[in-house]
């Protein structure tokens, strides 16, 4: 499993995560994951969405899919994933690309509550 970074006690972030990583991610104590890439925005290689929501579940984990242009987030995006902080299970983790993108939408969230 890519590794993840703490942001808070109850939310971190990771680079893409595989379908096979999702029960290491329920074994880290993980309760949500929120996955914030596009599919196929890395290519046809990239898992889709519903590999990982079956992975994810199968795992025991509640997993939410919030698709967002890293360059372009929108103050609904942001709304959105407040949101879902507030209602997922924690802790929760979330993953994009490299990570970047769910860090700045968790720190856009939490300055805009």
């Amino acid at each position: 499993m890519s590794a993840f970074t703490p942001i808070t006690e109850n939310f971190a972030v990771a680079p893409q995560l595989a379908p096979e990583d999702m029960a290491a991610v329920a074994a880290a104590g993980f309760k949500s994951v929120i996955n914030n890439r596009p599919d196929l925005e890395g290519g046809p290689a990239q898992p889709s969405t519903a590999q990982m929501q079956a992975a994810a579940e199968a795992a025991g984990l509640t997993y939410v899919y919030q698709p967002v242009n890293g360059a372009n987030i929108q103050p609904e995006d942001v709304a959105k994933f407040s949101s879902l902080l507030d209602t997922l299970p924690a802790p929760v983790l979330a993953f994009c690309r490299s990570g970047a993108r769910s860090t700045k939408l968790f720190m856009s969230a939490r300055s805009a509550s």
